[in-house]
């Protein structure tokens, strides 16, 4: 109404006797007034009461379900009341520094397969019987912050009886990417031996600084950011490849990968020199074991598209096939494409049920014949002998930044195995959280290709 008021006023015409100087305006009778001041910047929201803003660490180091529950609420009030550049006030740069050091300690000392054993002790120290967790695996979820949380909360936080294992691709594309990855790192922390994190592609170096999530932590972080987008870089090289779940369930983000052949060589200076004998030809390649998973070395910025360190390549990038064998993945100029056969022969040479794989959602899934789509979260790819392979994709009306008005309304999903086998997945789904609040995106969509094909492969740094 004030507004309303105000233009009426100044939409009338002026006395004859005035005069209007430099924008000011005045009578005869009176000296020349100057302009109102324009009125003062609004106020930052105030976050509410039950909120604990900015998030701190506690003293001893020792995250708390309170903790947990706050840190979730504040990055979901930050992300709607909040400009992306005051995110350190609601999180605070040294606290960034306490949580990413402690969880890289953490996932560092982890295996590159995870061994997840779902049957625990019982808490009841003079009995000793034992009872079984469920296991939720979560595909990718790409920085669809609203998503994830209510993920978390409709299948059940992390506890005793409910083990989650996500399966990679934290980042990019979604607009908090930074929030999505350390709010799961949080979760970590608090409970190490609940929840596992495996790498996806996108925690890499190439695919950030395309995709958007170094853009995200410069603009969030200021003159901090690149120390910031530095400490995730390295807490990306220390997330696992892969995990076995109750010894019968094989995950990883891409999923299988090849033999690579190691010979030994002549002995110089007392030191055994190995030599690595590496066959593109996709008529001898060979599916790789999990001791050679063990082996290889993860710790890269940017898994190899070529060398004698292809193993994380593969395990990240490589995409099911309806045709049998083993072939390089020609689209995505990295890792490889496997048929049934595969599936069947790494199932039965390991005594598992179960491959569940992410890595492909909807934009992906409609370039590619024979296979479902991700309109429902999930595809079963291929059903064999020994069991059969799934792909979850957990990132609902996904990507959230679309050139086209046409969006794929997709839904998301997650995978829960249940005791005692583990091996009959039931999937959830569930649709995005709306409205999300407005936001702008990290990276330019329009130009950068809407899957991860056709990639500049000389850009990509091999350390």
């Amino acid at each position: 109404m004030t507004l309303q008021a105000d233009s009426a006023a100044a939409a009338e015409p002026q006395p004859p006797d005035s005069a209007t100087t430099n924008g000011v305006s005045t009578t005869a009778d009176e000296t020349p007034q100057p302009p109102s001041s324009p009125p003062p910047p609004p106020s930052r929201p105030t976050p509410p009461p039950e909120l604990r803003v900015p998030i701190w660490w506690p003293e001893n180091g020792n995250l708390s379900m309170e903790w947990i529950e706050n840190l979730m609420s504040c990055f979901d009030w930050s992300s709607r009341n909040l400009p992306p550049s005051e995110f350190p006030s609601a999180l605070p740069v040294h606290v960034f520094d306490s949580l990413i050091l402690i969880a890289s300690k953490i996932l560092h000392k982890e295996p590159n397969c995870v061994t997840i054993d779902p049957f625990r002790p019982s808490p009841d120290d003079s009995s000793s019987s034992s009872s079984a967790a469920s296991v939720v695996v979560v595909g990718d979820v790409h920085g669809q912050l609203h998503d994830l949380l209510f993920l978390l909360r409709d299948a059940g936080f992390p506890s005793r009886d409910r083990i989650f294992v996500f399966n990679g691709d934290y980042v990019d594309r979604g607009a908090w990417g930074l929030e999505t990855f350390l709010l799961l790192l949080a979760w970590k922390v608090f409970m190490p031996h609940n929840i596992y994190m495996l790498r996806g592609n996108h925690e890499s170096k190439y695919c950030t600084s395309v995709y958007g999530f170094e853009k995200e932590v410069m603009v969030k972080y200021g003159d901090k950011g690149k120390h910031v987008y530095r400490k995730c870089l390295g807490c990306f090289e220390g997330l696992p490849l892969a995990s076995i779940i109750a010894g019968c369930v094989y995950t990883a983000h891409g999923g299988l990968f090849r033999s690579v052949t190691v010979t030994p060589s002549k002995r110089f200076k007392g030191k055994k020199n190995r030599k690595i004998n590496v066959n593109h030809d996709s008529k001898i390649l060979s599916l790789g074991s999990l001791e050679e998973l063990s082996k290889a070395r993860r710790s890269v910025l940017d898994p190899p598209w070529e060398g004698p360190n292809l193993i994380p390549g593969d395990v990240l990038w490589s995409d099911p096939s309806k045709t049998p064998g083993l072939a390089p993945n020609k689209e995505r100029g990295i890792g490889l494409l496997w048929g049934p056969d595969c599936t069947e022969e790494f199932l039965k040479k390991y005594q598992l049920k179960l491959v569940i794989r992410s890595h492909e959602g909807p934009d992906a899934r409609e370039k590619r014949d024979g296979f479902g789509g991700m309109d429902e979260g999930y595809t079963i790819d291929h059903i064999v002998d020994s069991g059969k392979l799934v792909t979850v994709f957990s990132a609902p009306d996904y990507p959230q930044f679309q050139a086209t008005e046409e969006r794929y309304n997709n839904k998301g999903a997650y995978v829960v195995l249940e005791p005692p086998n583990f091996d009959n997945p039931t999937f959830h789904g569930f649709s995005a959280v709306t409205p999300r609040p407005k936001v702008n995106a990290y990276y330019d969509y329009v130009e950068v290709i809407d899957s991860d094909e056709e990639l500049d492969l000389a850009s990509m740094v091999t350390t």
